[in-house]
């Protein structure tokens, strides 16, 4: 059955299932470095766009505000950043990065750099491009 109502046209299963395939390997190399793929996230909204309030960095991640909370205490838990509460407004946080955050930079980079080559190995170059343009069209509609 090949039909477009058929499970295996249909775009949640093949977009979760190609996420969950990406995720799984993205994890695995990022495990040497004692971090997880959203504990990446973090640390890239910080190395890359030099952001530093949870609620802007739970924003870029598409992820809820409540749930940026327990993953910055895992974060913060390990030794990568420090969580500091402004002395004039008590409701704002204020993160930053550990020497240990600072040094994995590089490193963690360049094994994200390897892995987006392994998974988009499979594409040509326009392919790619393509690819990444209809995802970020589908993250930004507001379905």
């Amino acid at each position: 059955m090949n039909n477009l109502n058929s499970l295996d046209n249909c775009i949640n299963f093949l977009l979760t299932g190609a996420q969950h395939a990406v995720f799984q390997y993205m994890k695995k190399n990022l495990a040497q470095f004692g971090i997880t793929p959203i504990q990446y996230g973090v640390l890239g909204c910080i190395w890359e766009f030099d952001m530093h309030n949870p609620k802007d960095i739970a924003t870029h991640l598409g992820v809820e505000n409540s749930t940026i909370s327990g993953i910055l205490e895992r974060m913060e838990n390990k030794g990568l950043i420090r969580r500091m509460i402004d002395s004039s407004d008590r409701r704002f946080i204020h993160i930053e990065l550990t020497d240990v955050s600072r040094d994995l930079e590089i490193p963690v980079r360049t094994v994200v750099t390897e892995v987006d080559k392994v998974v988009l190995a499979k594409f040509g170059e326009k392919e790619i491009g393509m690819l990444k343009d209809m995802l970020r069209r589908i993250n930004a509609e507001e379905l």
